[in-house]
């Protein structure tokens, strides 16, 4: 699969492989980046996450890293995930998508001008 031939990613997928953009990260990691990205509002609870990384995994977007966090407490369980170029590609290619439908909303009204702080 190519990410010129895959469908559009899911909405959790497409989150997952953003929280994995920055770099190695952990399943708790990436349900704190999305509910925190969020604002509160997305929380991906266990099952639909590791559904989602065992889907990432075994359609070539991501990995599993021996990498870890040194300053982390030691924990044999936790995995480490990451994106390959696939899933580089591919979560690239969502955000330009979901963009232009930001834009398209923008367009018609339902959005208003962005605001510096």
């Amino acid at each position: 699969m190519t990410p010129a031939t895959a469908p559009p990613l899911t909405p959790a997928a497409f989150q997952v492989l953003l929280a994995l953009a920055g770099g190695a990260g952990h399943g708790y990691g990436v349900m704190a980046f999305v509910e925190q990205t969020s604002g509160g509002t997305v929380r991906l609870g266990p099952g639909t996450l590791y559904r989602t990384l065992a889907r990432l995994v075994a359609d070539g977007l991501a990995t599993e890293t021996e990498g870890a966090d040194p300053d982390a407490p030691h924990d044999a369980r936790r995995r480490y995930y990451e994106l390959t170029a696939l899933g580089r590609e591919a979560v690239r290619r969502e955000a330009e998508l979901l963009a232009a439908f930001v834009e398209a909303a923008r367009t018609a009204g339902l959005l208003g001008e962005r605001r510096c702080a």
